[in-house]
């Protein structure tokens, strides 16, 4: 009986710490390629010059390709722009939802070299998961400009 109630612990234990089922129908939705299609600035006028995870230029990654695998949380994107560095970028990332049951997700990005360890890596981006359908997902994320809150939002649709 202690043996049962030992493994039955175990496996409760082991069961809590993996993604929550809201999260595997999320990362679900998320598998397979996807296109940036816009790159905006909620409230806020003007031109602006924004680097994206420390890569190319904003501008750059308007119609690039991303691919997701859920199963290992692995991804690339391909920037197609010719008057940019194109190229495959590889990243790893999760879906993390932010308060239980809410439906409210972060989704985190590592951008990793070819051979690169990611535990070796300290630089990532968190990153928020707006909306996410079937065919089209929704990003935003706040950084600060002058001192003041700034937002980038990433429009995707599903190919």
């Amino acid at each position: 009986m202690k043996k049962i109630v030992s493994l039955l612990f175990v496996a409760v234990l082991l069961s809590s710490c993996g993604a929550t089922k809201v999260e595997r129908q999320a990362q679900k939705t998320l598998k397979g390629n996807w296109t940036l299609n816009r790159i905006s600035y909620p409230n806020s006028q003007g031109i602006f010059k924004v680097n994206l995870f420390n890569d190319v230029s904003a501008s750059c990654f308007t119609g690039s390709d991303w691919s997701f695998i859920p199963n290992n949380n692995h991804g690339t994107y391909t920037i197609t722009d010719g008057s940019c560095a194109t190229g495959d970028r590889n990243f790893i990332f999760d879906v993390i939802e932010t308060v239980p049951d809410s439906g409210i997700f972060d989704f985190t990005l590592k951008p990793v070299g070819e051979d690169e360890n990611p535990r070796k890596i300290n630089t990532g981006y968190r990153l928020n998961l707006v909306s996410l359908s079937e065919m089209e997902m929704v990003w935003e994320q706040n950084v600060s400009l002058e001192g003041k809150p700034f937002t980038i939002r990433m429009h995707f649709s599903k190919n």
